[in-house]
């Protein structure tokens, strides 16, 4: 890889991160050229990559600044010739991702994975769409693959998806912003999830929790676990470099009970308040080398080719208030099928004997 084309990643893994915000300032060309240890022309040449993919915009006198909203899907009025650049700049990283060993399988996945960052750092306020399913919650990547093949689950509708965490998942859903929310929220004292959550955050209502799958949840470590971690506690005190998933995640609530019930103190932690977004960015940065360590799925350290050290199984329900809607029934059914099984299964790290199950709260 190029030297610009290395500087252009490196800005585009912050922009999906979230590390440099819409809006926000990335750093000058002088900045840059001197990190990086090359001419202002090579800065330039990643700038105008990062352009031409649609996430920096440059103004003369200004500066360069990562654009006010990510690119979503394009209408089906965009012109011609616009959507043959984008299928040409598509075929040019498929054909460069080939050549470079990878299988048609790897790029889809790498592709999917790129989708959750841009799902995760995009908050849409205006209202879907008709024959929109609004999905909101917890990330997950069964959730990732459902959305990418939901016209084959529910013929004629797609499913919109926000993956802000748990918490805000439940709170779209009893604002009317959502249709589905993904939550994993443990109650520790009645040792259940999800349902003491739903009662709090919509009292009253008759919702229908319908379970997705058993999901495999640990610590996401390098190949062959070098430093030897096995536990929570390992994480303190030893210079592990951690990330976090950010406040409002079912995971983050997770490992905050944890560490106050097995006595380790947070600030002990180094990066304990690094937040990642997605279980696929945490994985993403211990492969990167930025850590050491992350709470994750299993099925996100297998894709980046990581060790992973279990520490619990929780369930991973799909909350609707109305099951019975349009395209929401389609899905409810789906999970119940063998076929869904076999892909949710496929993804790793997913126990299926309980998916599809529907119990009632309210």
């Amino acid at each position: 890889m190029d030297l610009y084309q290395q500087i252009a990643e490196s800005l585009r893994r912050d922009i999906l991160g979230g590390r440099l915000k819409p809006g926000q300032r990335v750093p000058t060309v002088r900045r840059l050229s001197a990190e990086w240890h090359c001419t202002p022309g090579t800065v330039q040449k990643a700038f105008r990559e990062l352009q031409l993919s649609g996430l920096i915009e440059s103004l003369r006198g200004r500066g360069s600044h990562v654009v006010q909203a990510p690119p979503g899907r394009q209408p089906e009025t965009t012109p011609p010739l616009r959507r043959a650049g984008l299928v040409h700049r598509a075929e040019s990283f498929l054909l460069e991702s080939l050549t470079a060993g990878h299988s048609i399988d790897e790029v889809e996945t790498a592709v999917r994975l790129a989708m959750d960052r841009w799902r995760a750092v995009s908050s849409p306020e205006k209202s879907a769409p008709a024959q929109t399913v609004r999905f909101v919650g917890s990330h997950d990547l069964a959730v990732a693959w459902i959305a990418s093949h939901f016209d084959e689950i529910a013929p004629g509708f797609r499913l919109d998806v926000s993956f802000t965490g748990s918490l805000g998942g439940l709170i779209a859903l009893a604002e009317g912003r959502a249709d589905i929310a993904g939550s994993h929220l443990l109650d520790e004292e009645g040792g259940v999830y999800n349902d003491t959550f739903v009662r709090r955050i919509l009292p009253g209502r008759r919702v229908a929790l319908v379970t997705l799958a058993r999901r495999r949840v640990g610590l996401v470590v390098a190949p062959g676990n070098p430093l030897g971690l096995m536990g929570l506690p390992d994480l303190a005190g030893r210079g592990v470099r951690f990330v976090n998933r950010q406040r409002g995640s079912g995971t983050r609530v997770w490992l905050d009970q944890q560490l106050q019930t097995q006595g380790v103190v947070a600030d002990d932690i180094v990066g304990y308040e690094r937040e990642a977004l997605t279980h696929s960015e945490v994985a993403g940065r211990v492969a990167e080398g930025e850590a050491d360590a992350g709470l994750a799925l299993e099925g996100s350290a297998a894709v980046f080719g990581l060790g992973f050290i279990p520490l619990t199984l929780e369930i991973y329900d799909l909350v609707a208030v109305d099951s019975e809607a349009a395209g929401v029934s389609d899905l409810v059914r789906w999970l119940g099928t063998s076929a869904a099984r076999q892909v949710v299964a496929a993804l790793g790290g997913y126990e299926t004997d309980v998916m599809g199950r529907v119990r009632w709260v309210g």
